[in-house]
């Protein structure tokens, strides 16, 4: 069995990220996520890596913009607000088919809002994030490991289908310490002939770029691209389900909200209550697969959110509004607790399923 080395959650991004070959990583300093760059500052000019911190977030994302360019693996990190000014970035990016990986460890908001975690960044990464008819692939690890292990696998998806992978974490997942294994497997990242490498007089050049001023190329660049976003939805998601098989309550969460609600569903159980849970692991393809199978069969569904309601439009959607879905939440750094969820499935077994 492999040794464990007890890490945070930011922390176990950054070495995972080196372990996945990633030797270039620009950031900027902001709670709570600043342990990802303080890590990088540290461990990549001893490999022969690059970290920078940029003057902004801006500088940071454009960046990666160029290191992506050419072909190799790059990183940059950032917080909620950090994240919307990289926003254009990012649309840039998806633009120009450019392969990266993003961090967003969650803070509460609007605006400079607090430095607790947060979920309410959903729409915001799962809508693309900046302008534009686009998609990025968001990884919401529930444990260190997983924050390990998925940023290794948004690498790998990133260069598979040249899109931006994003790890969306709440303030919890980074800021808390787990053990973990990092005896990690890595795919190498492929052969990339459209990267500006240099032709060495041996082919044509390539040109990276998101401008395209005819109407009719850009039209066709979009349906291209949604076209490999069928494919992405089709192989790529993931997800958890947890004592399903004869549910009748079926609770839905992600990262520390999904850690709280298993709690809640194992209490669940042994008063009696038939409640189970799906766990989204990828947001963007939402895995809309078990949650139309659960539709056909529970009585309702809640939605376990640090925020106001926003994944809980994806469950509407993926059970066609079959089951009432009601929302137990708490918003602006605050936590649900298991007793908070507890009390959201026994009034949803109380109810039968009626609205």
């Amino acid at each position: 069995m492999a040794d464990k080395v007890l890490m945070k959650g930011n922390e176990a991004i950054a070495e995972a990220a080196i372990i996945a070959g990633c030797r270039h990583y620009f950031g900027y300093p902001i709670t709570p996520q600043t342990e990802i760059a303080a890590y990088m500052a540290k461990k990549m000019p001893k490999i022969g890596g690059v970290f920078l911190q940029a003057e902004s977030e801006i500088a940071a994302i454009n960046m990666v913009y160029g290191v992506a360019s050419a072909g190799k693996r790059v990183m940059t990190s950032s917080s909620s607000p950090g994240v919307s000014l990289k926003g254009e970035g990012l649309s840039y990016l998806a633009g120009a088919d450019l392969p990266s990986l993003i961090v967003n460890v969650q803070r509460g908001g609007p605006g400079l809002g607090g430095i607790q975690p947060s979920q309410s960044d959903y729409f915001q990464a799962t809508r693309g994030g900046g302008h534009g008819d686009y998609h990025m692939i968001v990884l919401a690890p529930a444990s260190v490991q997983e924050m390990a292990e998925l940023t290794i696998k948004g690498f790998e998806l990133a260069d598979t289908y040249r899109m931006t992978s994003m790890i969306l974490a709440d303030g919890t997942m980074g800021q808390m310490m787990e053990p973990v294994a990092l005896d990690l497997k890595v795919n190498p990242a492929p052969e990339k002939p459209w990267a500006t490498t240099g032709t060495k007089l041996q082919r044509e050049h390539n040109i990276i770029n998101s401008l395209s001023l005819i109407p009719e190329e850009l039209e066709k660049f979009n349906f291209d691209r949604y076209e490999r976003y069928k494919i992405v939805e089709e192989k790529e998601t993931m997800y958890e389900e947890y004592m399903m098989e004869d549910a009748d309550i079926c609770v839905t969460a992600f990262g520390i909200a999904a850690r709280v609600s298993k709690n809640a569903v194992d209490e669940a159980r042994k008063r009696g209550i038939k409640a189970g849970m799906i766990r989204p692991i990828t947001l963007w393809p939402f895995p809309v697969a078990p949650f139309a199978k659960a539709a056909d069969k529970v009585k309702e569904f809640i939605s376990v959110e640090l925020s106001m309601g926003q994944m809980i439009e994806d469950v509407k959607l993926a059970t066609s509004c079959k089951r009432p879905v009601t929302l137990c939440n708490r918003a602006g750094g605050m936590i649900p607790d298991p007793e908070q969820v507890l009390r959201a499935i026994e009034a949803a077994a109380k109810n039968g399923g009626v609205r």
